[in-house]
């Protein structure tokens, strides 16, 4: 992607007739077609360099924005300015990258993580992140959305950092600045759909395909014709963000959705340029994926016939860990009723490794071979964007757990097998909601939206009249995060308490083990208590709501108590006090 000279304004419309550069709202400049694979190409009167605002008229129609823009300045409506990224003076040459292995990822939305909700405000947290052993930061989705704020799922210009957020200048000082405070950053990015506002594609060639749609509308033009020039737009954006921005990992949006027929994957050939690009930069460059499909040749070696990405979620984990907790067992968590459902889990990666799934209707995934699979690969949560947001009122695990079932769900999360994923604010259980909004600025768009949410908790069984209305500015206002409740009570004994987790995790070497083969899991389905062993270090939780004799090696230490607790005689059985959690070293 050249930013200087006529190519700079190089743009694929292999159907058009004619295209023209728009210069402003001044002049426009008629592009030339290259060979036959549909590029067009501006005069060399075009500007060379500097800062340009311009567009483009397909066949007579637009004016219409980049698409592979760098700026919207006035929205995603209008016409975009010109970027060039290498302008800015790097600061972070001593960072060497990071590993997934052994690393905390921290996911945050940009709008509600501060009160002024920008890359700038952000970067002033990092020093308490640091505090609670945070390594990476995960940010929902920057690019271009049309209004103010959105989760970001409907973003339509993928190279484009939202406006509100600061723009792709304070987007690379952000992570300049993660780098020198020791935090890689993971940028989520979606290639599954386009939002429903501003996406302007089609007028330029087939990145669609309408045949064929997802759950959120029609899907990417991955392996019909011109697909070829669709997918390298997917993996030169995937590659912008780890060159341009120095990004540190992807997290690729449910890529279950992305359907594609070749024989090559387009997630194998991203892995594939990635790994040509992390042995170019000399660092380390991780492909995360979020999948339903619970199906592990996502993250198996290409060389053993997989695609190659490092690594990716599991629901599953957080299913089984929400139902022993909560209780709840309607929708998808049916299955994860028993406590042998966690069990299974911390075992297996999976829980429906080819199972019957219930929800389905069918079986589904496949095992994992866990001889050969390391644990980290997987990234766990007991709260995300997704399992928050999606709830009709957006109610994170503080609005009905005690502070004892609130630190099993962090000590399962942060001292599990897993790679552990927190969400922004449970580090101090926030008050907070964390609710589905919107900003569009089409009155019909708006309705459609507030009404299709409306009618899907409806069908779930919500009563609708409680579900927020997404395009209320209040909606977006709840979500942010109240940070001075952080040092009051009951919240600053949970922040205390991740921060004793972070610090244990740092201290034990075998919490990070990465051999499925190292774990050691006993449960007791009735009496609902369950064992974690990781070399000398014991995690006992009691989700039961009566007390339990609990066995465990013998305990030498206590290294972390949370409810009631009496280690008997002989140190090897502990009575456990309902939803308790103790974490204990062995001799």
């Amino acid at each position: 992607m050249p930013t200087t000279g006529p190519e700079r304004f190089d743009v694929w419309a292999p159907e058009a007739s004619t295209v023209e550069l728009l210069l402003g709202n001044d002049s426009s400049l008629t592009m030339t077609r290259l060979g036959d694979e549909g590029w067009w190409r501006a005069p060399a009167s075009a500007p060379a360099t500097g800062e340009v605002d311009y567009g483009y008229r397909v066949d007579g129609g637009g004016p219409l924005p980049d698409p592979r823009s760098r700026r919207q300045p006035q929205g995603v409506h209008e016409l975009s300015r010109t970027f060039d990224p290498s302008v800015h003076e790097w600061g972070d040459s001593a960072w060497t990258g990071r590993e997934l292995a052994g690393a905390v990822i921290y996911e945050l939305h940009l709008g509600t993580f501060t009160p002024e909700g920008t890359l700038d405000a952000a970067a002033e947290r990092f020093e308490h992140l640091r505090s609670i052993g945070v390594d990476f930061i995960e940010l929902l989705p920057v690019n271009a959305v049309n209004g103010t704020h959105n989760w970001g799922y409907d973003g339509v210009l993928w190279y484009a950092v939202h406006e509100p957020y600061g723009g792709p200048e304070a987007y690379q000082r952000f992570v300049d600045a993660a780098h020198r405070a020791g935090l890689g950053v993971v940028q989520d990015v979606v290639y599954n759909h386009l939002g429903p506002s501003g996406n302007y594609l089609p007028e330029f060639g087939p990145y669609l395909k309408n045949e064929k749609a997802n759950t959120w509308g029609s899907s990417i033009n991955l392996d019909g014709e011109g697909s070829d020039t669709v997918r390298g737009y997917i993996i030169d954006n995937a590659l912008m963000w780890l060159r341009d921005y120095h990004v540190d990992a992807l997290r690729l949006d449910a890529v279950h959705a992305l359907s594609d027929e070749r024989a090559v994957h387009v997630l194998e050939e991203m892995a594939t340029e990635v790994a040509v690009l992390s042995a170019h930069v000399g660092r380390p460059l991780t492909l995360i994926a979020e999948s339903d499909l619970n199906d592990p040749k996502l993250i198996t070696p290409r060389e053993a016939h997989g695609y190659g990405l490092d690594a990716q979620w599991s629901d599953d984990f957080h299913h089984a860990v929400h139902v022993a907790l909560t209780g709840e067992t309607t929708g998808y968590y049916e299955d994860f009723a028993p406590l042998g459902a966690l069990a299974k889990v911390l075992t297996r990666g999976f829980f429906h490794d080819g199972t019957l799934s219930t929800f389905r209707g069918r079986h589904h995934g496949r095992p994992i071979d866990t001889q050969r699979m390391p644990t980290w690969r997987l990234v766990v949560c007991s709260q995300n964007h997704d399992q928050i947001g999606n709830r009709a009122v957006g109610d994170r695990l503080t609005a009905t757990l005690d502070e004892g079932r609130l630190a099993i769900a962090a000590a399962l999360t942060l001292l599990g097998p897993f790679t552990p994923m927190l969400f922004m604010g449970e580090e101090w259980a926030a008050s907070t909601p964390w609710q589905f909004f919107t900003s569009h600025p089409e009155k019909d768009l708006g309705e459609a939206t507030a009404k299709g949410r409306i009618e899907e908790f409806a069908k779930m069984g919500w009563d609708p009249e409680v579900v927020p209305d997404p395009q209320d500015p209040e909606t977006f206002l709840r979500s942010r995060l109240n940070w001075s409740e952080a040092q009051e009570g009951r919240h600053a004994r949970i922040l205390d308490m991740y921060r004793e987790l972070a610090a244990i995790r740092r201290r034990f070497p075998e919490l990070t083990d990465p051999r499925f083969g190292s774990l050691r899991v006993e449960f007791d389905e009735q009496a609902r208590w369950l064992t974690l062993g990781r070399g000398r270090v014991s995690i006992a939780i009691n989700v039961g709501e009566a007390a339990a004799r609990v066995r465990l090696p013998e305990v030498a230490e206590t290294l972390l108590a949370v409810g009631e607790y009496a280690v008997q005689a002989g140190d090897t059985e502990v009575d456990l006090g309902a939803s308790s959690l103790l974490v204990t070293l062995g001799a």
